[in-house]
């Protein structure tokens, strides 16, 4: 037993004992309805309280943390002495000299119960009083620790249990002021001893009359609109505004439990976030050799900590980048060591020799084909690089994953892919043309598209933080473009449910939810910054890009898709080229390449992707198209 078990035990010990002394002084005065009629004795009491300290350290009683006891805490505290006070009875009727009676033992031990919960619910009372200041009205530094007053939004189970745990943490830098709470039946009343405002329009105002630096939202079931409504409200009061929730990416099923955490873009996107449920992918991995080629980008890594997660036989990390392929192996190693099986390779899709000795050394069961070119304007200036990395490659690696017998292929596609006005668009769909005309291979050929990820290499929103930390202007290259966003863990998530239940040649679509303005995505950013957009940080249009254009193609065209029994995936209605029509595009391809020029590509790719426009005729058209309708018809974000 540590110290703090050891003294849970004496004072146990000392309640007992003090009942027994109580009850043998009143025996002296005949007070005692045990003492009167003779059945109080020593022994009894010393076998009772056997019978008590037994069952307590059977039920693990002194094991807990009485500090922070719960209801289950004192039900085991409770269940422990009455199965005791069974035991004593059940003795009793076998040995007579032991025995005070039933009555009176029910009573002896509901009165040994009690005293000892009573104990336990005043320590815990005096505890969470000390860890709290005096005067809760005012903040300072206690034991080192600055403690900062806060409001919680939210008076239901989860803000009152993140009120609990600041309560009874003495080290928590936050002291729970009070609630806010839009049910009027709570307004006025105290959760915890901590009081409940009602959110009126009148709240901001009573706020800024309390001694309040920070507010926390603790409202579990807020989509990302409420959170934004609720962030610029709480922000007019000039308090710092923050999340009571999981970190990005994780929900109730991971491991990460809540925290109080800062807002981040990705929570005032009006989209929520999906919850990837893999009922498909749980175990379809398992046991497997699954090879992710350009594993060290953005979705690539992802990829390979998702596959890590779910015990691969082995993982095969292909990339060009060796740094970015060291960083994703050092992180794995780190997490599981010699749990997991995995192979870091540093090779080129270009190179066919090169991956040909790959796969016939870890014989893969599934590939993740991601390694690409993705820069929509970098591409446009070296367009050949795009073909020869995006085509070719794609065509490498899948005819080694027919040579090889791999199970499953899934490329990486994009939305850009749609009605193609750009090199690296129009090289995502042929990559996909290259996909879809396998349909007579033993190994199931498969491709999935999707918008914009979040926080990617390369993506708007790194851009946009750079710019504000150098003090800005944020540039924009037209503030009515919009894009399709979601965040690298759901879109990997979905991904690895695809590719579980995916059949040859199918071309499957993610639903990235309602596309967003740039413009409120700048303004956001500017003001999570505590800053104002136009007066601190101004936002500039420079113009789009080469191969730009203002909206990506809607990709949930219901009349154009088959659904899946995963509600966020869709197969695209799209009929397969033969391998003959796509060698053909191919060869027209490469002839570009060899000759070189942006123009020839161009026109290479105008004679293999018939979807494929200039920026111009999409953008001309753009007012007439779903995609912006839909986009400006949402409530703008409100800017301060």
């Amino acid at each position: 037993m540590n110290r703090r078990m050891v003294s849970l035990y004496i004072i146990d010990t000392v309640i007992l004992i003090s009942i027994y002394g109580l009850l043998a002084i009143s025996s002296l005065y005949g007070v005692s309805s045990i003492a009167v009629n003779g059945e109080f004795t020593l022994l009894k009491m010393a076998v009772l309280y056997v019978c008590i300290m037994v069952m307590r350290l059977l039920f693990k009683v002194y094991s807990n943390v009485w500090r922070y006891a719960n209801t289950s805490t004192y039900l085991r505290l409770v269940f422990a002495d009455l199965i005791a006070g069974t035991l004593y009875i059940a003795m009793g009727r076998v040995i007579s000299v032991v025995s005070l009676g039933a009555a009176y033992s029910i009573i002896l031990v509901f009165t040994i119960l009690l005293i000892t919960l009573m104990s336990r619910l005043i320590y815990q009372y005096l505890y969470s009083k000390s860890a709290q200041r005096s005067d809760a009205g005012l903040t300072g530094v206690e034991d080192g620790i600055h403690k900062i007053n806060i409001a919680i939004v939210g008076a239901g189970n989860v803000g009152a249990s993140l009120a609990d745990e600041l309560i009874r943490n003495p080290l928590a830098h936050y002291i729970p002021y009070c609630f806010i709470d839009k049910d009027s039946q709570k307004a006025g009343k105290q959760i915890n001893g901590i009081k409940v405002y009602y959110e009126d329009d009148g709240i901001t105002d009573v706020i800024k009359s309390m001694p309040i630096q920070e507010i926390v939202i603790a409202l579990p079931d807020a989509t990302s609109e409420d959170k934004t409504k609720l962030y610029n409200l709480y922000k007019a009061t000039g308090c710092k505004v923050k999340l009571y929730d999981y970190p990005l990416g994780e929900n109730e099923n991971n491991s990460t439990k809540r925290g109080v955490r800062e807002f981040q873009i990705e929570d005032l996107l009006f989209r929520d976030s999906v919850s990837v449920k893999g009922a498909l992918a749980g175990t379809y991995y398992t046991d497997k050799v699954v090879m992710v080629t350009g594993g060290g980008g953005s979705i690539g890594s992802e990829l390979c900590r998702q596959i890590a997660k779910r015990q691969p036989k082995k993982l095969v990390i292909m990339d060009i980048y060796e740094n970015n392929a060291y960083d994703i192996q050092q992180e794995l190693i780190n997490r599981y060591g010699d749990k997991l099986k995995l192979e870091v390779y540093i090779a080129s899709v270009r190179d066919f020799k090169r991956l040909e000795e790959i796969f016939k050394k870890t014989t893969p069961h599934i590939v993740f084909h991601a390694a690409a070119h993705k820069h929509v304007p970098l591409m446009e200036n070296s367009a050949c690089e795009a073909i020869k990395n995006n085509v070719l490659g794609t065509y490498n690696v899948a005819n080694l994953s027919e040579q090889y017998n791999v199970e499953k292929f899934l490329l990486i596609s994009t939305d850009k892919a749609v009605n193609p006005t750009n090199v690296m668009g129009a090289s995502k769909r042929i990559c996909e043309m290259v996909i879809q005309c396998r349909q007579d291979s033993k190994t199931d050929f498969t491709a999935v598209r999707f918008g914009n990820v979040l926080g990617s290499n390369g993506s708007v929103i790194p851009l946009f933080k750079r710019q504000i930390e150098s003090g800005g202007p944020i540039t924009l290259t037209d503030k009515r473009i919009i894009r399709y966003f979601m965040t690298i863990p759901e879109a990997v998530g979905l991904v690895m449910e695809t590719c579980a239940m995916a059949k040859n040649g199918e071309l499957f679509v993610l639903d990235m939810g309602k596309p967003v303005k740039i413009l409120d995505l700048a303004e956001n950013m500017i003001q999570l910054s505590g800053l104002k957009p136009y007066e601190d940080i101004d936002i500039v249009e420079i113009g789009l890009r080469p191969g730009e254009k203002l909206y990506e193609e809607l990709l949930m065209k219901s009349e154009e898709l088959d659904k899946t029994s995963n509600e966020m995936i869709f197969i695209e209605r799209d009929k397969p080229l033969s391998r003959d029509e796509v060698d053909r595009k191919l060869a027209i391809l490469l002839q570009a390449v060899e000759e070189e020029g942006y123009d020839v590509i161009v026109q290479a790719i105008r004679d293999t992707v018939p979807t494929y426009h200039t920026p111009e005729e999409i953008n001309q058209r753009a007012g007439e198209s779903r995609e912006m309708a839909l986009a400006f018809n949402e409530v703008a974000v409100a800017t301060e």
